[in-house]
């Protein structure tokens, strides 16, 4: 009498759902079929995220559409007082560091490590760069209301003066007289210069700290993550067929440095 035997089945592959994990890589996660389908995914999902930050921005140049069209003079002699130098020379270190954020994905697809942890190094730089002008120039700002001629002299304590420009907004808020043919008939309407919560230049002031601070914070959240990916490649994690968190990470920069783009010409251009 004959006997059979079993055959024994192939052995499935490890992973979830029979997902080859040994083909498609370890950056492949369980509930997706296809590393492609993982980056489109990712993909979308960070590009529905800008669209909040958009929104997010676009009710602060919103209230600066409505207060420019209300107080026109008032914007413009303003604006005067913004350091316009300081404010160009962040304009070009930003766009340079989308330059390098661009090249940096251009070497992860290439798989030029090096090239990528150099990139993302520049982008670095470029970024604690644009912090500390920006910095500088909001410590200008608080030594004019501490009566000082600059933030060395505030920070020394040397050449303090009477109070003559404070345009930090709050009650001990002080525009000077005002400059030029523009500025001068802001101040016979509104009066120059002009103390306290009541002064409608401080509406010009109060949108600039807000629209920069809030950039700023988001320049902080960038630099964080271009900190994550510079480690993740160093420790050899980002490959030429898995760049996607360089990619999404480039996105967030582009989106950061847009947004500057629309700031500067609507602060300090707008005399």
């Amino acid at each position: 009498m004959a006997t059979t035997t079993p055959t024994a089945k192939p052995a499935q592959p490890h992973g979830h759902d029979g997902h080859d994990h040994g083909v498609h890589g370890r950056e492949l996660q369980h509930h997706f079929e296809t590393v492609q389908q993982q980056k489109e995914t990712a993909t979308l999902g960070m590009w529905a995220f800008l669209v909040t930050e958009i929104m997010l921005f676009g009710g602060i140049f919103m209230a600066y559409i409505v207060y420019r069209w209300a107080f026109p003079e008032v914007w413009a002699a303003a604006a005067h007082h913004l350091n316009t130098p300081l404010g160009a020379v962040n304009t070009v270190v930003l766009l340079v560091s989308s330059l390098t954020v661009a090249l940096a994905v251009n070497a992860a697809e290439e798989g030029k490590r090096r090239r990528v942890l150099t990139m993302l190094g520049v982008t670095l730089v470029l970024g604690l760069t644009f912090l500390l002008i920006k910095g500088y120039e909001y410590s200008e700002k608080f030594a004019h209301c501490a009566g000082y001629a600059t933030p060395i002299s505030w920070v020394t304590g040397t050449g303090q003066h009477a109070v003559d420009e404070c345009l930090v907004p709050g009650r001990a808020f002080l525009f000077p007289e005002a400059h030029g043919a523009e500025g001068a008939a802001a101040a016979s309407e509104h009066g120059a210069p002009q103390p306290g919560l009541g002064s409608p230049y401080q509406l010009f002031y109060f949108l600039y700290f807000v629209a920069t601070g809030l950039h700023a914070v988001h320049m902080i959240v960038g630099l964080t993550i271009v900190s994550i990916l510079t480690f993740l490649v160093w420790r050899g994690m980002i490959t030429a067929t898995y760049f996607t968190p360089i990619e999404i990470g480039g996105l967030y920069w582009h989106l950061i440095d847009i947004i500057w783009v629309f700031l500067f010409p609507l602060f300090y251009l707008v005399h």
